[in-house]
């Protein structure tokens, strides 16, 4: 059977690895020119931790953890209100860099799967038979299912299942996000400045000469980030600054996609352009690797798409929908919008002993995988 990919992220390479290792013959289609190296630091936590296991890539993934050891958080003047130690944790979770887990998962199944760079979907037309593809680069091929993993402002989604407005639930925010040079000295840190409906923050993963620079806030204005915390202090000026400098600025809504269905006909969706949580739970990732161990062990093991499609839906969406009800854990702490949420913060910062307890949640497990 011949599957086409929209998406060499996360969930794109991952599905692939599933599905070739079962005999599938897949395609990836990547409008980007080539694999995208670096980027923000992303969780592998929970049931996604046994995934990346059976992948084999789980000791290669320990070596690239980022192994942050403390939070400074900073009032609105820029004074220390706590600093934190994050300590080794309990639990198997990961942190690592999205481009480290993205080349962990390239390279089991370059050999064996067709990646196609710089190039997209262009039309889909399902028949009895197959679905006809048309790409941007002007190609032309047949396959017999078609897989949007392709992100939050999926291609693939909006052509077959309409446009994303009547799925994307809006969170009331914005984000950017971008590398700039380590000017701070910062090493295995992360620094968060609040004030309230506006969170900056300055995250070294280990690497000494760069850090993330992240601006959060409420955007009922519609305002752009550096409008916005135009007249604050603290580090912010030179962020802004790199800011604009960087040529790896990501900006976006914080969002959710929730969809009723995931599936139609000979199309089905996997990771954010299915069920994307928003980056305030955290599981974007992990949900991108377990769906994607879910739909392709469906696809392997039911008799047709349609029987597939149906089982991973059930086997998956509880799982999906635990996670993304965990969007409001942790606000109140990383991002309070109100000066009453910030002072409640920053009086329960200071009456902290120790390390804090583990950021693991049951929902995180909540998938036990065939």
């Amino acid at each position: 059977m011949k599957v086409l990919i929209s998406g060499a992220s996360i969930a794109g390479p991952a599905l692939a690895y599933w599905l070739s290792r079962s005999g599938f013959t897949v395609t990836v289609v990547e409008k980007a020119n080539t694999l995208r190296s670096g980027g923000y630091p992303i969780d592998i936590r929970g049931s996604a931790v046994e995934v990346v296991r059976r992948m084999g890539i789980l000791p290669q993934l320990r070596q690239a953890h980022v192994d942050a050891r403390r939070a400074t958080f900073l009032d609105s003047d820029g004074s220390t209100v706590a600093t934190v130690s994050l300590g080794s944790g309990t639990t198997d979770d990961l942190e690592v860099r999205r481009g480290d887990l993205a080349e962990a998962l390239h390279s089991l199944v370059r050999d064996d799967v067709e990646f196609l760079f710089n190039d997209s979907i262009e039309t889909l037309n399902e028949t009895i038979a197959g679905i006809d593809v048309s790409f941007r680069s002007g190609r032309r091929r047949t396959f017999d299912l078609v897989i949007g993993a392709d992100g939050m402002h999926s291609q693939t989604r909006a052509s077959v299942f309409g446009p994303e407005e009547q799925f994307s639930r809006h969170l009331g925010r914005r984000f950017a996000i971008f590398s700039m040079p380590n000017i701070y000295d910062l090493s295995h840190e992360l620094m968060v400045w609040n004030a309230p409906g506006r969170t900056a923050a300055l995250y070294a993963v280990g690497d000494p000469d760069q850090v993330y620079g992240f601006f959060t806030y409420a955007d009922a204005k519609k305002a752009e980030a550096a409008e916005v915390f135009a007249e604050d202090g603290w580090e912010i000026p030179s962020m802004i600054k790199a800011m604009h400098q960087a040529d790896d600025l990501f900006t976006d809504t914080v969002s959710q996609i929730r969809m009723p269905h995931w599936s139609s006909g000979r199309v089905a969706l996997v990771g954010d352009a299915a069920h994307a949580p928003s980056f305030l739970t955290g599981q974007g990732s992990s949900l991108a690797l377990a769906g994607a161990y879910m739909l392709a062990h469906a696809l392997a093991t039911q008799p047709g798409h349609t029987a597939a499609f149906t089982a991973y839906e059930r086997g998956t969406r509880d799982f999906v929908a635990q996670n993304q009800a965990l969007v409001g854990n942790g606000e109140s702490m990383m991002y309070p919008l109100t000066q009453q949420a910030l002072d409640a913060r920053n009086t329960l910062l200071r009456n902290l002993n120790g390390t804090p307890s583990s950021t693991a949640h049951p929902a995180h497990s909540a998938l036990q995988l065939p």
